[in-house]
């Protein structure tokens, strides 16, 4: 089974053999390279993402390496912003695929049945956080209805432009729960670039990394990840992964925030605070990923398939939804919570 594997270190990653060697460098406050650590071996079979959270040293060859044997790689910037990927060739895009896709965002009807069904599973999915939490003695039920009151005009909107306004409502009221549902720390507004406080960093953070586990799962199958519905396709972004990611955002990301925070496994003592940011540091980041990693590996009963499927699994389930829907084959319905 192919595993993600993160490098938080800076270092230099090179083919040896059928493996992939990492060797750590040790630099000081100036980023002058002091020393190297011990590398460390991966197998190339077992390999099948890499998060590059240091800086990184290769060369052509091994990427020639890494697209042969279907690795990609997502990097990071040190204040833990989504840079890009790297992605083995689209050996799965086909036409007929991208045809479909472009027919349904041209047709306007047609890509706002896309659209609302994205907010529809993200609103679901938020609600049900609110409701899991309000079962534990937190009082949610004034927000919950303030939700459901939104979310009421999805069906009725006319355009994206008045479907995210209603999404953007749907969270404003979401994000004022988190300030109920945490116990030591306090959410305030919602700040991004950069997040003014720790709450706002861990949303950053595992939104970015929610976007390239979707990216990732988008190319494993025949869809095209820069045609989308709900986000308007950009010249450079994946916006088919903002999609998908905001139905699996309350599910994976949120759900490990709130308990990473209550449950005091990451602590003030794990965020530094510079230049107008708050940022994760190196042993925060490796906390909530691994918190992360443990939720995708989490599993639950499929009610459709019968048998229980991993939180990462669903997630490529999601995009072979959307996928036989443009095709015409069965209409999409969003991943929803029933617990």
């Amino acid at each position: 089974m192919k595993k993600t594997y993160y490098l938080f270190n800076p270092g230099h990653l090179q083919r040896k053999d059928n493996t992939l060697k990492f060797t750590p460098i040790e630099e000081d406050e100036n980023g002058v390279e002091l020393r190297e650590g011990q590398p460390r071996y991966l197998p190339v079979e077992t390999v099948g993402d890499l998060y590059v959270f240091g800086s990184l040293t290769a060369n052509s060859s091994l990427y020639n390496f890494l697209g042969k044997n279907d690795i990609a790689v997502h990097f990071f910037d040190y204040y833990e912003n989504y840079t890009g990927s790297f992605m083995p060739k689209d050996f799965l895009l086909a036409g007929r695929m991208i045809l479909a896709q472009t027919a349904h965002y041209q047709d306007k009807l047609k890509r706002m049945v896309i659209a609302r069904e994205f907010i529809e599973g993200a609103a679901h999915n938020m609600v049900k956080n609110l409701q899991y939490y309000n079962r534990r003695g937190k009082d949610m039920e004034d927000l919950v209805e303030l939700m459901k009151k939104h979310a009421i005009q999805i069906k009725e909107t006319g355009s994206v432009q008045e479907l995210m306004g209603i999404e953007g409502n749907i969270r404003q009221v979401y994000y004022e729960a988190f300030n109920l549902i945490l116990n030591d720390f306090q959410m305030g507004g919602r700040t991004k670039q950069p997040p003014q406080n720790e709450v706002n960093a861990l949303i950053s953070f595992g939104n970015m990394m929610c976007y390239s586990l979707c990216l990732r799962s988008i190319h494993q199958t025949q869809l095209n990840p820069t045609i989308s519905y709900l986000h308007s396709p950009g010249e450079r972004r994946y916006s088919l992964a903002l999609d998908l990611a905001e139905i699996f955002k309350p599910i994976i990301v949120d759900r490990v925030i709130f308990r990473v925070l209550n449950k005091k496994e990451i602590q003030e003592k794990h965020f530094d605070r510079r230049l107008n940011k708050c940022i994760l540091n190196p042993s925060g980041k490796k906390i909530f990923v691994k918190a992360i990693e443990d939720r995708l590996l989490e599993t639950i009963e499929h009610k459709s398939l019968k048998r229980k499927v991993s939180y990462k699994q669903l997630i490529k389930l999601e995009c072979y939804k959307l996928a036989k829907h443009v095709l015409g084959m069965e209409s999409y319905k969003p991943f929803k919570m029933y617990w």
